[in-house]
C-alpha cells in the first residue's frame, strides 16, 4: 500500500515530524516538537487559501463554443504551496463550508492549555485533498509501572467533500494515509464537524468530547491492568495463537510447517523474551508477545519490508485486535 503523502516537483514532500523519521522517509524531521506555525510551514500546509469556484460545462461544435454554468456545484481549489498556481482539489455542493488547514492548528492550540499536548506530525495526502495534524498528549498511560502507551490527539480534514473535519484520540502516530486509517480504526471516541455553515467549531463541545475520550483512556488502562493481574497458562496462550492464526481444514504440509515455526517463535517470546520479564505468565503478556512477533519477528524479506508492513497492513492490525479481544477480561 502507498503512503499517499503529497510530493512536489522540487523533490520536497508535504510532511513534517518531530524527532522521528517516518517509514516513508519523506518530509522534514525536527529535533523538537513544533509550534502551530512551524508545523504549518514545515509540512507545507500554510497559506493554501482553499476556496470555491463555480463550475462551467463547455461544448465544442461546428458552430463554436457554448458554455453552461453548472448550478449548485463548485470546484474547491487552493494556491499550490510550491508553485503558487491555482490547483484543483475536488468538487462540492453549494452548502459546503471550507475549513482551512490553519483551523486544524487553531483547534489544537485552543485545547493545548487544557491538555498540555504539542505538535508531533502533520501532512497532506492524496494531492492535497486530505490533511492531518497530530499532537502528543502529555501523559502516556503507564500499565502496572511497566508498559507505556502514548496517546495522540489528531485533527483530520478534507477539501474534496470526502470526509468531515474530525478530531480523534488514538494510540497511533499518524504519518501517512495508512496510519490515518489505523488511527480512525483504533479510535474509541471522536468528534466530527460537518463542512456546513451551521456546523460551527465549538471549543467547549470539543473539550466535552475530549473528556469522554479520556474516560475511554482510563477504561482501557483499567482493562489492561486487569489483564496484567490475570494469569494465563502456556496452553491457554497456544489456544489464543490457534484462534489468531486459524488453519483451514486439511492444510498443506507447507502451511502446517509455517504454523509450527510461528508457534515456536511465539512461545519463545512468551517464555524467554526480556520484554516479558515483568509481566510473564499474564494475559497482558500474551497480547504483548503476539504484538512483538508481528512487529519484529514475522517472516519478511528484510527489516525495512517488515517495518513498512506493520504500518500499512490491515491484516496485521486485525490480528493484534483479535488477540486483544481474546485476552481482554
Amino acid at each position: 500500500m502507498s503512503h499517499h503523502i503529497e510530493r512536489f516537483a522540487d523533490g520536497s514532500a508535504a510532511f513534517a515530524s518531530a524527532r522521528l523519521d517516518a517509514w516513508h522517509q519523506l518530509g522534514t524531521v525536527t529535533r523538537e516538537a513544533m509550534t502551530g506555525q512551524e508545523v504549518l510551514r514545515l509540512a507545507r500546509l500554510g497559506g493554501w487559501n482553499v476556496r470555491k469556484l463555480g463550475l462551467t460545462a463547455t461544448e465544442l461544435t461546428d458552430e463554436g463554443v457554448t458554455s453552461l454554468a453548472v448550478p449548485d456545484r463548485f470546484a474547491t481549489v487552493r494556491t499550490h504551496p510550491v508553485t503558487g498556481e491555482l490547483d484543483y482539489l475536488g468538487t462540492v455542493g453549494k452548502d459546503y463550508e471550507i475549513r482551512q488547514n490553519e483551523q486544524q492548528v487553531e483547534l489544537l492550540d485552543a485545547l493545548v492549555d487544557e491538555s498540555g499536548a504539542h505538535f508531533e506530525t502533520a501532512g497532506s495526502l492524496r494531492g492535497g485533498t486530505q490533511t492531518f495534524v497530530t499532537m502528543k498528549l502529555p501523559e502516556a498511560m503507564r500499565l502496572a509501572g511497566t508498559d507505556e502507551i502514548d496517546l495522540y490527539l489528531v485533527v483530520l480534514n478534507s477539501h474534496d467533500g470526502s470526509s468531515s473535519f474530525r478530531v480523534v484520540i488514538t494510540p497511533v502516530r499518524v504519518v501517512c494515509a495508512n496510519t490515518q486509517h489505523m488511527a480512525l480504526h483504533t479510535a474509541r471516541a471522536s468528534h466530527a464537524i460537518r463542512h456546513t455553515k451551521s456546523a460551527r467549531i465549538k471549543i467547549a463541545e470539543v473539550r466535552q468530547k475530549l473528556g469522554l475520550m479520556w474516560d475511554y483512556c482510563e477504561a482501557f488502562e483499567n482493562e489492561a491492568e486487569r489483564m496484567i493481574n490475570a494469569e494465563l497458562s502456556t496452553n491457554g496462550f497456544r489456544e489464543v495463537i490457534d484462534q489468531v492464526w486459524p488453519l483451514e481444514n486439511n492444510p498443506s504440509s507447507r502451511t502446517r510447517n509455517n504454523a509450527e515455526r510461528r508457534t515456536t517463535a511465539l512461545l519463545r517470546l512468551w517464555r524467554e523474551a526480556d520484554t516479558q520479564q515483568s509481566i510473564r505468565g499474564t494475559r497482558w503478556a500474551g497480547v504483548q508477545a503476539i504484538t512483538e512477533y508481528l512487529d519484529h519477528y514475522s517472516p519478511a524479506a528484510d527489516t525495512t519490508v517488515r517495518a513498512k508492513r506493520v504500518v500499512t497492513s490491515d491484516a496485521i492490525a486485525d490480528r493484534k485486535q483479535r488477540a486483544y479481544e481474546l485476552l481482554a477480561l
